[in-house]
């Protein structure tokens, strides 16, 4: 089942050695005799990776189904005052994951050695119905799905520039210069469609990774940037601060079966407290290394 489960949820063999450990020969063996067994095919392989056939889909619906009744109850079994173990899956959208995740994780991991901690930065929305991950940090509230929601923080984002650039002034002084933002036919949440009116003639450098739009501005240009990502770049000031302003949150998203686990449980409130005191942190440190300028 755990071969199974890893490979379509990878969609490859590849994808899926590493999370398991084992090597691609091994789970092409493994997945054959599962085949063999049930007398019929799982997936449909190409050189572009492992689909699941129907039957297969259906497979993985009900083996996510029996995986999360086992954690269930492996969870019983590890005691509230002992330290978290086993394997914990975070997806999250590249801002998060980049310049927020990383401290957070580190931190909870190191008090609790025997937990393996991975974080899945993806351009879209991750499914949790797929078990893509154990629980999802997002942009806005999903409206669909067996799922439980809990707000973790707001943050903030402003226009920001190089500091050597030209002076930026009133909107007008926007006017010839390169904006820097998401593809616009890639972006996966209305809550990351943050440019509006300022993008009318056209996204100049455009990225669907915040870590690569960061970049571009590093070089030149207009870009719409979070506050905690100001003292990762300090060649770069915010600008028009008092025109343009966004606020967003961010949204711990689980699985609603796993509301009993207590193990993913207490890692979901120590994430949430962690990413709070992270954001707060970084926030007020580019206030006061003057990343702002008012």
């Amino acid at each position: 089942m755990r071969v199974f489960l890893a490979v379509a949820r990878a969609e490859s063999l590849t994808g899926a050695a590493p999370v398991l450990r084992m090597d691609p020969a091994t789970l092409a063996r493994r997945i054959g005799r599962l085949e063999r067994t049930l007398g019929a095919s799982l997936f449909v392989k190409s050189p572009q990776g492992y689909a699941l056939t129907d039957l297969g889909e259906r497979m993985r619906d009900r083996a996510a189904d029996a995986e999360t009744q086992f954690n269930r109850a492996i969870d019983e079994g590890q005691g509230a005052s002992e330290a978290l173990t086993g394997q914990i899956r975070i997806g999250a959208p590249d801002g998060a994951a980049n310049f927020i995740l990383p401290k957070v994780c580190v931190a909870i991991q190191a008090a609790n050695p025997k937990l393996e901690v991975q974080i899945l930065a993806l351009p879209r929305v991750v499914n949790l119905s797929r078990r893509e991950a154990d629980m999802a940090v997002m942009v806005s509230q999903p409206v669909a799905g067996r799922l439980s929601v809990q707000k973790i923080t707001d943050y903030q984002l402003h226009l920001a520039t190089r500091r050597d650039a030209p002076p930026i002034r009133n909107r007008d002084d926007l006017r010839g210069r390169p904006i820097v933002g998401y593809i616009p036919d890639m972006i996966f949440d209305k809550e990351l469609d943050y440019l509006g009116d300022l993008a009318a003639g056209g996204v100049n450098l455009a990225s669907n990774s915040v870590a690569v739009q960061l970049q571009m501005l590093r070089h030149g240009g207009v870009g719409v940037v979070h506050d905690f990502v100001m003292p990762s770049a300090p060649e770069l000031h915010q600008v028009l601060r008092d025109v343009f302003s966004l606020r967003r949150s961010f949204y711990l998203v689980r699985h609603s079966s796993d509301r009993h686990s207590d193990r993913l449980t207490r890692f979901s409130t120590a994430l949430m407290q962690g990413m709070q005191a992270e954001v707060a942190r970084l926030e007020q440190r580019a206030r006061l290394t003057g990343s702002t300028v008012i």
